[in-house]
């Protein structure tokens, strides 16, 4: 997998202070991308996940991480992703884990894959849907166009529903 890049710390990436990582390639290709060069599986670096999990580990501020893209949860890059999310867990077990993707949780439900699962399993909340260009609305927080929900992803595989967080 490559990485697009990487920010020690955001406040605009989801909730409190968070590192954010910027995995390379997405098959969506949506019209009015704002990361539209993390599109192309070739861009950036190759990933180092211990690299990156040390420069975590020496923030305390961190209180979560955010995995964004390109496109986390495709095929070539889901089951690297779910592996990060567990290394992470492991040195940092209360943290709060943000996934941007352009599938929707039901498109990924839909799935019925094993690391899909695992995924959904490690992600606490999920921002889902693709940007629409003609839905774009610069005043919604964390999120790019209205078609996209903000998810609690626990609550949703719990309930059996849709549960979108209030922010």
């Amino acid at each position: 997998m490559k990485m697009a890049g990487f920010y020690d710390e955001s406040i605009s990436n989801g909730l409190g202070w968070r590192a954010v990582l910027f995995v390379s390639g997405c098959p969506h290709h949506c019209p009015g991308c704002h990361n539209q060069v993390a599109q192309d599986y070739n861009y950036g670096q190759e990933f180092n996940k211990q690299e990156i999990i040390d420069r975590i580990c020496e923030n305390s501020i961190l209180k979560g991480i955010t995995i964004s893209g390109g496109e986390p949860l495709c095929e070539q890059n889901i089951a690297e992703v779910v592996d990060f999310i567990n290394d992470v867990k492991k040195v940092r077990p209360n943290f709060n884990v943000w996934c941007y993707t352009g599938y929707t949780l039901e498109q990924l439900e839909e799935r019925h894959d094993e690391i899909t699962d695992k995924a959904l399993n490690s992600i606490d909340v999920l921002v889902d849907g693709r940007f629409v260009e003609s839905q774009k609305n610069p005043t919604l927080k964390f999120r790019g166009s209205e078609n996209q929900r903000i998810l609690d992803v626990h609550k949703c595989l719990r309930e059996q529903k849709i549960v979108q967080l209030a922010i």
